[in-house]
């Protein structure tokens, strides 16, 4: 794991398939290193609702194991990295903010963004805010608007006992940690970090998130060019099968796959991940239109040089 800094913040990312990351703050490889790294069809994996990065580690390491160059983060309040109090610090704008920062830091001209849930989310504001640094994007359980009541349901009663419940939550909290990691399977340890955190950021995140924009607006989304895997399944009303299949009507070179379930991706990944795979595979084989001009810069600071062309065509 290694991790890089962002208006003040401390974000952690760990790197698969591009070669070993170096440990501590600095933030990675050697200049020449991450160029290298970044050659190697990179695509960024982001986690849903407080959880982590390590809820996609296994599907980064297949990727990687089919020549991809993938990269986990922790968004702001999630994770390894820094949760500050400060409601105002969060939003899927500044969430997007942060992954092109990633890209900065790693010096990644154009990558791949998959994001579930909060992630989905997250990757479609990145879709907004700078198109041209993106080679594909793949959303799993998008929440926009048929989603929002079953979100607002869900997450209320958490966000009510972590904003004042905070010291029985913290008890729990404390409880929770003392439960060895080595005695849980991966999937139970990913859903135990939820409740491990301390209460007070996660309150303040959620609140932020709540009383922000959610998504890009459908007549924005329906302005997006990039070539885009849709993952929705049934039975889920915060992630409903409606959202999914909206967004694939929305967004003209975007192409639906159902999953069986929830969790098909956690529990029988051969079949999605084949799909996620196949996708990453086309959108690197075919030649990736120039764009006008780059976005502003948003992230941490970069040797001045030439704009490096995309890679992987």
């Amino acid at each position: 794991m290694a991790y890089f800094r962002f208006e003040g913040q401390r974000l952690a990312f760990t790197e698969f398939g591009g070669g070993p990351a170096e440990a501590g703050g600095s933030g990675g490889r050697s200049g020449a290193a991450r160029r290298t790294a970044a050659a190697k069809r990179p695509v960024i994996l982001l986690h849903g609702l407080l959880l982590s990065q390590e809820m996609h580690r296994p599907l980064a390491e297949a990727l990687a194991a089919r020549g991809n160059h993938a990269i986990t983060l922790d968004l702001l309040g999630h994770g390894k990295s820094d949760r500050p109090r400060d409601m105002w610090r969060y939003s899927m704008g500044s969430y997007a903010r942060e992954v092109i920062a990633l890209m900065d830091h790693l010096e990644i001209e154009q990558a791949a963004v998959m994001g579930t849930s909060l992630g989905a989310n997250t990757a479609l504001e990145v879709a907004s805010l700078a198109p041209e640094r993106l080679r594909g994007l793949v959303i799993e359980m998008p929440v926009l608007d048929n989603g929002l009541l079953g979100s607002a349901l869900a997450f209320t009663p958490l966000m009510v006992a972590l904003t004042f419940g905070e010291p029985v939550m913290k008890l729990l909290a404390r409880a929770a940690r003392a439960v060895p990691r080595a005695v849980l399977p991966h999937a139970g340890n990913v859903m135990f970090d939820v409740v491990r955190q301390e209460p007070g950021p996660s309150s303040a995140l959620m609140q932020g998130l709540f009383f922000g924009r959610v998504a890009p607006h459908r007549d924005e989304r329906r302005t997006f060019q990039t070539p885009v895997l849709i993952l929705g399944h049934h039975r889920d009303p915060v992630h409903p099968f409606s959202d999914a299949g909206a967004l694939a009507t929305e967004m003209p070179n975007a192409r639906l796959v159902e999953a069986d379930s929830l969790i098909e991706l956690r529990v029988r990944p051969q079949r999605l991940t084949g799909e996620i795979a196949s996708f990453l595979d086309e959108i690197w084989a075919k030649k990736p239109a120039r764009a006008a001009s780059r976005s502003p810069r948003v992230g941490a600071k970069r040797s001045p040089r030439a704009p490096a062309k995309s890679r992987g065509s």
